[in-house]
């Protein structure tokens, strides 16, 4: 994996797990949309730098990948 693959694997769990707890938390009257704003951004750049927007096979696969490196198991 290359550090530019790293990065936007990196970015795209952030935000999954930012998804999570946005649309958890009903303590914002204007929902989730404007608090994701940013990391939904953040994923796109990493994405197109690491040449991964529009390849989600290669990208899921680098996902699994960093979460088996992590010690995550699937499907937890």
């Amino acid at each position: 994996m290359t550090d530019l693959e790293l990065a936007a694997v990196q970015a795209y769990v952030r935000l999954v797990k930012g998804v999570r707890a946005t649309l958890d938390d009903t303590s914002h009257p204007m929902g989730a949309p404007p608090l994701l704003h940013e990391p939904m951004a953040e994923t796109d750049r990493a994405l197109a730098a690491a040449g991964l927007a529009g390849n989600e096979q290669r990208l899921f696969q680098l996902v699994a990948d960093l979460m088996e490196e992590s010690g995550v198991r699937q499907g937890a």
